[in-house]
């Protein structure tokens, strides 16, 4: 029989050698935790990884009929034909520039609002301050650009129909390239500043509250406890979601830019998500439009890396 291998622990009274379990052990020890696991995994298999394969389009000329396996090997052409077009460049300018603006103004917004909920001390107006942060995530994007154009309208919106009554003129919100970033940045942080402040009142949650009553005995005041102890604790959590947040800094949305998107701002509101829609699903350039699309990944990849390792030079805790 092979010799099981032994971990010590140390005890006041002395000291314990244990047998090291094997992994099925750990996991029948640990069977209802995995299985609470396994419909997570499931979904990241089938949505996430299967579809993986589908990759190879993009090395090919692909056609319905002849299918995957029959369709013709082009190589790069797909890659060589997306830089050369002049549109390509445009869409990745206003991609990087939305995500850019998401980032800068809506990253910090979950954050703050997790702070300040964290310093109401009435539970039931905290509760109810966060149910209402919390509703606007779980309605559907394509209600709430159906909201931004009646509520945005030139000719009988409420946003126009308020500046005409203080004496302004009607502004073309939905037709000028202007304003439709802006709009986008804003509804997205109305929408997800709620559900984005969950995670950082979890991490506030194992704060040592005790800190905070040495601080209070300091003199201390609510502003310094919040710089000094809130936002330092939680740091290393905002630098994870933040370098989570990378991997999908070129995704900026379907739903939302689709459905505001027209003839007269298509200029700024063209990303990658309704570029490829158009060149992949109405055009029938398959090849081209994966190509597209594994260009966001890989670009996607490094600003993880990126953000990884820079976060790690700098004193913090990376993914890895």
């Amino acid at each position: 029989m092979s010799k099981q291998k032994k971990v010590q622990v140390t005890y006041p009274e002395g000291v314990y050698v244990a047998p090291k379990k094997s992994l099925l052990k750990y996991i029948a020890t640990n069977k209802w935790l995995y299985i609470l696991l396994l419909p997570g995994l499931l979904y990241l298999l089938v949505y996430n990884y299967l579809p993986m394969f589908g990759v190879v389009i993009a090395f090919q000329d692909f056609n319905m009929v002849k299918g995957i396996f029959h369709s013709d090997f082009i190589g790069w052409e797909n890659f060589a034909l997306l830089f050369q077009e002049q549109r390509f460049y445009e869409v990745f300018a206003n991609s990087v520039i939305l995500s850019f603006y998401n980032l800068i103004f809506g990253f910090p917004i979950p954050v703050i609002l997790a702070v300040l909920l964290n310093e109401i001390k009435q539970d039931l107006f905290k509760r109810f301050v966060q149910t209402v942060s919390y509703l606007p995530y779980f309605i559907s994007w394509v209600v709430v650009s159906g909201m931004l154009l009646q509520y945005l309208s030139q000719s009988d919106g409420m946003v126009n129909f308020i500046i005409e009554k203080l004496g302004g003129e009607k502004l073309p919100f939905l037709m000028s390239p202007k304003y439709f970033r802006g709009i986008i940045v804003v509804a997205n942080m109305w929408k997800g500043a709620g559900w984005g402040s969950i995670i950082y009142l979890a991490a506030m949650s194992n704060l040592d509250q005790q800190v905070y009553e040495a601080a209070l005995i300091d003199g201390a005041n609510r502003f310094q406890r919040m710089r000094y102890i809130t936002i330092p604790g939680i740091m290393s959590t905002i630098i994870t979601v933040l370098i989570l947040n990378m991997g999908t800094i070129m995704n900026n949305g379907f739903e939302q830019i689709f459905m505001l998107q027209n003839s007269m701002n298509l200029e700024v509101s063209e990303v990658f998500e309704t570029y490829t829609y158009k060149q992949g699903l109405m055009l029938g350039n398959f090849g081209y439009s994966t190509a597209v699309g594994l260009f966001k990944s890989v670009v996607s990849f490094f600003l993880v890396m990126t953000t990884n390792f820079i976060a790690r030079k700098v004193g913090q805790k990376g993914l890895w």
